[in-house]
């Protein structure tokens, strides 16, 4: 068994669930209108494990009104992802922080050519 962040990884891996979480971030919807957009392309019970591989990562919940199946998206499974991710997105801002002090120094020392000098 994978541990949860693996499993969200895992699932936003692959672009069709990520153009169902894309359409679940606008609100609920069931699984016929999940569907639509990719009936061309595979088949209902393709689409049934694409939307289980999201529920079992945690990304989405679904709910059962007799004929009714409805899915929305479950904030929290991103969050988890989003939160591993922030400490990465703190040690880029850094280091191009860094690299942006870095070229500004060297361009002080060696200013590009034409730069500083008059007209004549």
């Amino acid at each position: 068994m994978q541990d949860p962040l693996s499993q969200t990884f895992s699932a936003l891996a692959d672009p069709t669930r990520r153009a169902m979480l894309a359409r679940l971030s606008q609100g609920e919807a069931n699984v016929s209108a999940l569907a639509e957009p990719f009936l061309d392309e595979m088949s209902l019970p393709a689409i049934t494990k694409h939307l289980q591989v999201l529920e079992r990562a945690g990304l989405i919940t679904k709910t059962r009104k007799a004929q009714w199946r409805s899915c929305k998206i479950n904030g929290d499974g991103l969050k988890h992802a989003a939160d591993w991710m922030e400490h990465y997105r703190v040690f880029w801002e850094e280091s191009f922080d860094r690299l942006d002090a870095y070229l500004k120094t060297v361009t002080a020392k060696n200013p590009p050519q034409g730069e500083g000098e008059e007209n004549a």
